[in-house]
C-alpha cells in the first residue's frame, strides 16, 4: 500500500473507530445522513456495522455492476418463504403456546419407581399433577420428588417424541 492510499484510508478508519464511542441516538443520526432513511434498529452493534459498511462503500466504491446483477439473479431465483408453513410445525400448540413434542398427550399418566416408591404424574393441558399439586414442568415435579435438580425428561425417561423411549 503506498503513502497516498494510507492517507486516504486513515480518515475513514478513524471515523469507523469513533463509531464505537457514539450513542445509539448519534448512530441513528449518522445512519440517516448516510442512507437517507431512518433506521428501524436500536441495536448499537448493528448500526455500527451498517454505518461502517456504508462509509467504506462510499469511499472505496460499492459492488460492481456484475456483482449486483449476480446478487439480484440469486435473490430472484431463491425460493423464499413469505409465511410459515400451515399445519404442524413439529410443536403442538396449546392456547398460543408451544408444547414440547417429547411430552405425552394431556390425560396421560407417567409412572416411575424411585427409591422403592411408585410415582404417578398426570399430564395436564397446562402442567403436571402430582399428589394433588400442579407443577409447571416435569423438572419441577422431579425436583419435588428427589429434593435435587433433575431434568424432567431424563427423570421420567422421555427420550424422544410423544413420550416414547
Amino acid at each position: 500500500m503506498n503513502a497516498r492510499n494510507r492517507a486516504e484510508i486513515a480518515p475513514i478508519r478513524r471515523e469507523i473507530d469513533h463509531l464505537q464511542h457514539k450513542t445509539v441516538a448519534e448512530l441513528k443520526v449518522r445512519y440517516w445522513e448516510l442512507f437517507g432513511e431512518a433506521s428501524r434498529s436500536n441495536h448499537k452493534q448493528f448500526l455500527v456495522r451498517r454505518i461502517a459498511w456504508r462509509i467504506q462503500a462510499l469511499a472505496e466504491g460499492d459492488l460492481s455492476e456484475r456483482a449486483r446483477e449476480r446478487a439480484f439473479s440469486l435473490a430472484c431465483d431463491a425460493d423464499l418463504r413469505l409465511r410459515g408453513p400451515q399445519g404442524s410445525s413439529g410443536m403442538a400448540t396449546t392456547a398460543g403456546r408451544h408444547r414440547d413434542p417429547r411430552l405425552p398427550a394431556p390425560g396421560t399418566f407417567l409412572r416411575r419407581t424411585f427409591r422403592d416408591e411408585n410415582i404417578t404424574v398426570h399430564v395436564l393441558e397446562e402442567g403436571f399433577q402430582y399428589e394433588g399439586a400442579v407443577y409447571r414442568s416435569l423438572s419441577a415435579v422431579a425436583r419435588h420428588i428427589t429434593g435435587t435438580q433433575w431434568n424432567g425428561f431424563s427423570f421420567f425417561r422421555l427420550y424422544s417424541g410423544a413420550g416414547t423411549k
